[in-house]
């Protein structure tokens, strides 16, 4: 694969030392006799626990929710059911709380055996999931059974929300000497279901350390209720929102860093392409031959008059990066984010390289 995919090369895709963090490991598969532990703790295996305790009570009288089927239950609808509805529909959005929490801190204990996650301090849990408050309740559930077993360890909903703090912490790929008389970046957020194409306003001058870095403007497409669509498409999509946010930003007087940052479910490779976990995404993601970073190179070469910088990691490794600023008390912490899987990555802080 070309040696320009990122011009100028600032860092590895998918490289475990970054700026301030070493990635110890993400994308982690744990099996057992079951499949995969992780798909267990998904937003999936959540409304398959609601549909669980809905067929018991089908089988006794009416089902509170209706006619709806569970997987279609959106996130305000189970909030609903949890805090406004009757007393059945709250009891069964509880017990599906309680069954997925013993799930989670089952896989919680299993990544706590793992070498490269021994000494985990802290979690922060991300995805879709956690941005509602069922998703909330089910993350404090887990901390106290962790608890009531003798496993101290900080468990913690993600601060920004999830879609935003999977761009977020794309500034944190990159080192600080990149944004120096800038006052934002372009990020890229890759999902099973949408692709996200933001500007970061970096805001360093009320916080160096990016803790005050906010979405200023995002561009979002559903693939997934995409009828036909294909890998190229995927890209000329993305490609198409990153100029268009290229121009929003030169309209409002922001002086963009010439650097997109990209998180991306898989393993990343560091020619950026692609070896494994990208099967949710339109079209053959894995292939040797598609490498996203250079085909993004070469649709937006430069950004006002320096050449493009791209680097692209995980997603779950991206997102878990926009909590940098506020890990300083820890040594060792791991991100989940919770969505269509779970993804994971763990981290150890280092000292930021210098100016």
């Amino acid at each position: 694969m070309s040696d320009t995919t990122t011009l100028p090369m600032i860092a590895a895709h998918g490289s475990a030392r970054l700026p301030a963090v070493e990635v110890d490991s993400y994308n982690v598969e744990i099996k057992d006799d079951e499949g995969f532990i992780g798909d267990r703790a998904s937003k999936g295996a959540f409304r398959d626990l609601v549909e669980n305790w809905r067929k018991v009570l089908r089988k006794h009288g009416d089902d509170p929710f209706g006619d709806e089927p569970s997987e279609k239950l959106t996130k305000k609808a189970l909030d609903e059911a949890l805090f406004k509805g009757d007393l059945e529909a709250a009891a069964v959005i509880h017990s599906a709380v309680e069954e997925f929490a013993q799930e989670l801190a089952l896989v919680i204990r299993r990544f706590l055996k793992l070498k490269a996650w021994k000494d985990t301090e802290r979690f922060v849990i991300g995805g879709g999931f956690r941005d509602s408050r069922v998703g909330e309740l089910s993350i404090a559930r887990t901390s106290i059974i962790l608890k009531a077993e003798g496993i101290d360890i900080d468990l913690m909903p993600i601060r920004n929300d999830p879609d935003k703090a999977g761009l977020i912490g794309a500034a944190h790929l990159a080192p600080k000497w990149l944004f120096k008389g800038h006052d934002a970046i372009l990020a890229v957020d890759i999902g099973g279901t949408n692709m996200r194409a933001g500007v970061i306003d970096l805001n360093l001058k009320k916080a160096p350390d990016l803790s005050k870095a906010d979405v200023w403007k995002f561009e979002l497409w559903r693939h997934a209720d995409e009828k036909k669509v294909d890998r190229e498409g995927a890209v000329d999509s993305l490609v198409k929102m990153l100029k268009e946010l290229i121009g929003l930003a030169e309209k409002e007087k922001f002086k963009l860093a010439p650097f997109i940052g990209i998180g991306c479910p898989g393993i990343i490779a560091q020619d950026g392409t692609i070896e494994r976990g990208a099967q949710n995404l339109p079209g053959n993601w894995e292939s040797s031959k598609f490498n996203l970073p250079l085909l993004l190179h070469n649709a937006i070469p430069k950004i006002g008059d320096e050449d493009t910088a791209i680097v692209m990691h995980n997603d779950a490794v991206v997102q878990g990066l926009s909590e940098v600023p506020f890990m300083t008390d820890v040594q060792h912490w791991g991100a989940l984010t919770i969505g269509t899987g779970l993804g994971n990555a763990r981290f150890t802080n280092r000292k930021a390289d210098s100016d």
